[in-house]
């Protein structure tokens, strides 16, 4: 089971992240402005009201539909979608349905999704042991 807490320490750890000031989301550095690539779902808890933040849902970006296909058929008990993300590469997650290792490397993979190739690419680059 992850937290919220758990969303923060992996995204922060990340190159060149930061967390929003009005609410609880992560983008990273980009030009011209900052890419989203994990953020508290917005879900529509009374008809015709505004939408809430709810903490125990993360939205989390992905590499394409493709991809967001395989996590849903995957595992239907962590992944879901709903009608405003039709079409758009990103999967909600139960935060209490995923271990702290899966979604370090999703919100990792969400990370490289959004990055600029340049930061990628140091980021991925081995250590230098010289």
């Amino acid at each position: 089971m992850a937290t919220q807490e758990d969303v923060r320490r992996l995204a922060l750890a990340l190159p060149e992240t930061t967390e929003g000031e009005d609410r609880f989301a992560f983008s990273v550095a980009g030009r011209p402005k900052p890419k989203g690539f994990a953020w508290v779902w917005m879900e529509r808890v009374e008809p015709k009201q505004p939408k809430v933040p709810n903490p125990d849902v993360l939205a989390v970006r992905v590499a394409n539909d493709d991809e967001k296909q395989v996590l849903l058929a995957a595992d239907p008990d962590t992944f879901f979608t709903e009608p405003h993300y039709n079409g758009f590469p990103a999967v909600l997650v139960r935060l209490a349905a995923i271990d702290v290792d899966e979604l370090e490397e999703l919100l990792t993979d969400a990370w490289r999704c959004q990055a600029p190739k340049a930061l990628v690419k140091a980021f991925d680059a081995p250590p230098d042991v010289s």
